[in-house]
């Protein structure tokens, strides 16, 4: 590892297996992409890591994308206490959540998984323009727009997980809590 790797880079490149894995598991739920991306350290640079992750995203079957959206709770709905998750989706306003997650229900009846957008920056009328527009999308289509908008998000939050500072407390949720042990598992003393 150089000297160039950002403090949360450095942290992930130096941690343990089960540590790296956990802490790439609080970006993304795919075991298969945790995996690959653990196995490709070190990276020197974050364009070395987003890189490792596009090529990670592109080679998930199927399964492995229905269990990264496992890991993604309902636009409209954040996961209580999750402050990533808050985070995300706090464009969504009051005025949208009901309607949001009524067509989400009917989106998961036609598709099998949640409505999955990147959400950061966006409006929650935009994600509902969004969801009404994909709603009638056949499985295919909609596997590979859900593919485009996972690995928006991972970008997002391996971003940050890299940017992350070890006496900083920088990041929020779960993700700055994986980092924080990943740290601590990654000192040998």
């Amino acid at each position: 590892m150089t000297s160039s790797a950002s403090p949360g880079l450095s942290r992930l490149n130096e941690a343990t297996s089960s540590a790296a894995s956990a802490l790439l598991h609080e970006v993304c739920a795919s075991t298969a992409w945790d995996a690959a991306l653990a196995a490709g350290r070190p990276y020197d640079r974050l364009d070395d890591l987003l890189a490792a992750s596009d090529t990670a995203m592109a080679a998930l079957t199927a399964d492995d994308l229905a269990q990264a959206m496992a890991g993604h709770p309902p636009i409209g709905r954040p996961t209580p206490g999750d402050a990533t998750s808050a985070r995300e989706q706090s464009g969504v306003g009051a005025a949208e959540r009901e309607e949001l997650l009524a067509l989400n229900l009917a989106y998961q009846d036609a598709h099998g998984h949640v409505f999955l957008i990147c959400a950061t920056g966006r409006t929650g009328e935009q994600m509902l323009a969004a969801l009404k527009e994909r709603i009638g999308n056949d499985t295919d289509t909609e596997r590979e727009i859900v593919r485009a908008e996972l690995g928006k998000i991972n970008r997002i939050r391996l971003t940050r997980l890299a940017g992350a500072g070890a006496d900083t407390g920088t990041g929020t949720g779960a993700t700055a809590g994986a980092a924080r042990e990943a740290a601590s598992e990654g000192d040998p003393s």
